[in-house]
C-alpha cells in the first residue's frame, strides 16, 4: 500500500510516517518506481509506535525497544526486554519530578493571587 493509504488506515499523517522512517522505526519496501510500499504488518507497527509515543516515550527509546512491543487481544503491551524497565522507571521519575515542580508553581500562583 502507498503512504497515503497507510496514513488513512492508521490516522497518522504521511509526514509523521516519513518521520518514523527517518528515525528507523518504520522501514517500508520500495517498488520499482521508488515509491514506499507498506504492508499490513506496517499498520500494526504504526499502532505500536503511536502507543509508545502516547505513553511518553521518545523516538530514540522507541527505536531501541520497538521489538519489545506486542500486539494482542488486549491491545499493545511491552515485553520487558533488557534495560527497558530502567528506561521506563527513569521516565516515570522525570514525570514525578515535573509534577512536583508544577504543584509548587501552582502553590506560588495561588499565594500571589491571595496577596492584596
Amino acid at each position: 500500500m502507498l503512504i497515503s493509504e497507510l496514513a488513512e488506515l492508521t490516522g497518522v499523517s504521511a509526514r509523521a510516517l516519513r518521520h518514523y522512517e527517518d528515525r528507523g522505526l518504520l522501514i517500508p519496501a520500495r517498488n520499482s518506481n521508488g515509491y514506499r510500499d507498506y504492508s499490513e504488518s506496517d499498520v500494526t507497527r504504526v499502532a505500536q509506535i503511536r502507543t509508545m509515543i502516547s505513553a511518553g516515550l521518545g523516538t530514540s527509546i522507541i527505536q531501541r525497544y520497538l521489538d519489545c512491543a506486542r500486539t494482542g487481544d488486549h491491545g499493545i503491551s511491552l515485553e520487558m526486554c533488557p534495560d527497558l524497565r530502567a528506561e521506563l522507571d527513569a521516565l516515570a521519575k522525570r514525570l514525578d519530578t515535573r509534577q512536583a515542580e508544577l504543584r509548587e508553581t501552582r502553590r506560588r500562583l495561588t499565594g500571589l493571587a491571595s496577596v492584596g
